[in-house]
């Protein structure tokens, strides 16, 4: 026998009758796989749908979406939605639209300005969440709880401090840090990149430290050692420097270090 599902979701957006949407969505973190099925619905319901490339990126190709979300895509860079936001709205006021983001969909503050400037506009807007790396990052065995103020390190460091400056205030207080790394149109910031950067200004090349990649995949890449030590090969990564570790978060570790 084969279960059919009505697409609930879509007959609600399409019933409504309201004014038009404009719809943030997660795509969740590896491929066009981990959208969400209400995701799916919302963008089958758009006119217009535009994926925004800057903040992380998939592991998987444009068209591979347009041909499971059966629509097609615009990719738009930061500068689109920074910059030229009041013509999303403006389409937003007379079509319901889509924008795609990696992960969730209210981690950057450049879309939480895009929501409150939409709230603003009296533009109604749906957020459709999915995973994202501040939870992902759980795979590691540290507990979320006990992480601080998350940091970014860019790629272009050499006048910048306020990264580890950020690690070394959450250490002091035993607390674990997050480290995204900077992604560019044609460059993605590696794991060993980040840790020379920490260790230039001053982290010891024995700190424990854990580098990800590839988080939300069916093998993501994990590896827990010595910051002088660690290169991972997936992308995209992200660095933790933990602090203080309870013996579970110790046991967890083991797992991931190199034998």
């Amino acid at each position: 026998m084969i279960l059919r599902i009505k697409p609930t979701y879509l007959n609600n957006i399409r019933a409504k009758g309201k004014s038009m949407t404009l719809y943030l969505i997660g795509l969740g973190l590896h491929d066009e796989r981990d959208i969400t099925l209400k995701g799916l619905d919302a963008i089958k319901a758009c006119k217009k749908v535009y994926f925004e490339t800057y903040t992380s990126k998939l592991n998987t190709a444009q068209h591979n979406m347009e041909k499971l979300y059966g629509k097609k895509i615009t990719a738009i860079p930061r500068s689109f939605v920074e910059e030229d936001a009041d013509k999303l709205l403006k389409e937003a006021k007379k079509e319901d639209v889509a924008v795609l983001i990696v992960g969730a969909p209210l981690a950057a503050t450049t879309h939480i300005d895009l929501f409150l400037e939409a709230k603003k506009q009296k533009i109604p807007v749906e957020v459709i969440e999915n995973s994202s790396v501040l939870t992902a990052i759980g795979i590691t065995g540290l507990f979320l709880y006990k992480f601080g103020r998350t940091t970014t390190i860019p790629l272009n460091n050499e006048k910048i401090t306020s990264p580890y400056d950020i690690v070394m205030a959450n250490q002091k207080n035993k607390i674990h840090t997050l480290c995204l790394l900077d992604i560019q149109e044609t460059s993605m910031m590696t794991a060993r990149e980040g840790l020379d950067y920490l260790i230039k200004q001053g982290l010891k090349k024995e700190t424990l430290v854990v580098a990800c990649g590839a988080l939300g995949a069916p093998d993501p890449e994990i590896k827990a050692g010595k910051a002088k030590d660690l290169v991972i090969k997936r992308f995209p990564q992200c660095i933790i420097v933990p602090a203080d570790l309870h013996f579970k978060e110790e046991e967890a570790l083991e797992a991931w270090k190199e034998k």
